[in-house]
C-alpha cells in the first residue's frame, strides 16, 4: 500500500476507513493465503472463557490473520505501542480490538486495561516473545506473560503460527511492508492452567517453570525448525 494512498485513506471517515480495511485485508489474505488450521476443537473444553491465547511472533500480519481464524472468540490482542505510530500497522487496530502497552516497562495502565478486559469477558491474546523474530525461530519468552496469567486466572490457550513470516516479511521499515504468496499453518493447543506453586518451589523456580512450560506448550505445535530456543527444553 503506497504512501499516496494510505494519506488518502486517512483522509476518510472512521466508518469508512474501517470497513475498507477490513475488506482490502480480507481480500489479500483470500488472494495470497492457503490456510491450514488445526485444533479448534481444543476451545470447547470444560474450561470456561474468558481465555488467555498465547503464540509466537513472525510477522506484523499474524495479528490479522489469527483475527479471522478465531473471528467466533471474543478476542483483544496486546499490541506494542510503537505500532501505533506506523500509518500502515495503525490500519491494523481498525479491524483488531487491541490494547496497546510499552514493552520491557510496567505499564501499569496497560496491565489495568487488560485485567478489565478480562472481567468483561473478553478473552486476550499475547505473543509472548514480546517482538517478531527475524530468523522464523523461537526466542526466549519474556514474563510479562506471567503477570498476565496470575492476576487474570484465565486458563491458557496455545497456539503455533509458521507460514506467516511469508505472508508479510519484515522489512526495517514497516511502511514498506507487503503481501506475498504464502502458506500460512495455525495450530491450536489444548487449554491448560498453570501448576499451583508446590511448598518446596521458591517463587522464582515456581515462575521460570511456569513461563518454560507456557513456551515449550507453543513450541510442541511448531515445526522442529521454528522451535528455536526451546528445541532442546522441547526434547
Amino acid at each position: 500500500m503506497n504512501k499516496l494512498l494510505l494519506k488518502f485513506i486517512n483522509l476518510l471517515p472512521e466508518s469508512i476507513i474501517t470497513k475498507f480495511v477490513r475488506h482490502y485485508v480480507n481480500l489479500q489474505i483470500k488472494k495470497h493465503v492457503r490456510l491450514d488450521v488445526k485444533g479448534l476443537e481444543n476451545l470447547n473444553c470444560d474450561l470456561e472463557r474468558p481465555y488467555l491465547f498465547v503464540c509466537n511472533h513472525l510477522s506484523n500480519s499474524d495479528g490479522l490473520v489469527l483475527n479471522k481464524v478465531l473471528e467466533k472468540e471474543n478476542i483483544i490482542f496486546v499490541a506494542g505501542k510503537k505500532l501505533e505510530s506506523n500509518s500502515l500497522t495503525n490500519l491494523g487496530f481498525k479491524i483488531v480490538r487491541s490494547i496497546s502497552i510499552l514493552p520491557n516497562s510496567p505499564d501499569k495502565d496497560a496491565i489495568k486495561k487488560v485485567i478489565n478486559a478480562v472481567k468483561e469477558g473478553n478473552s486476550i491474546l499475547i505473543f509472548t516473545e514480546g517482538t517478531r523474530s527475524r530468523t522464523a525461530e523461537m526466542l526466549e519468552g519474556k514474563k510479562g506473560i506471567l503477570l498476565f496469567a496470575k492476576l487474570t486466572n484465565a486458563p491458557i490457550v496455545p497456539i503455533g503460527i509458521w507460514g506467516s513470516e511469508k505472508f508479510m516479511p519484515i522489512e526495517k521499515d514497516m511502511g514498506k511492508e507487503a503481501f506475498y504468496d504464502a502458506d500460512i499453518n495455525i495450530n491450536i493447543g489444548e487449554v491448560f492452567n498453570l501448576p499451583k506453586k508446590s511448598d518446596d518451589e521458591t517463587k522464582g523456580s515456581w515462575e521460570a517453570n511456569c513461563l518454560n512450560h507456557i513456551m515449550v506448550s507453543i513450541a510442541e505445535l511448531l515445526p522442529k525448525e521454528y522451535r528455536g530456543f526451546y528445541d532442546d527444553k522441547n526434547k
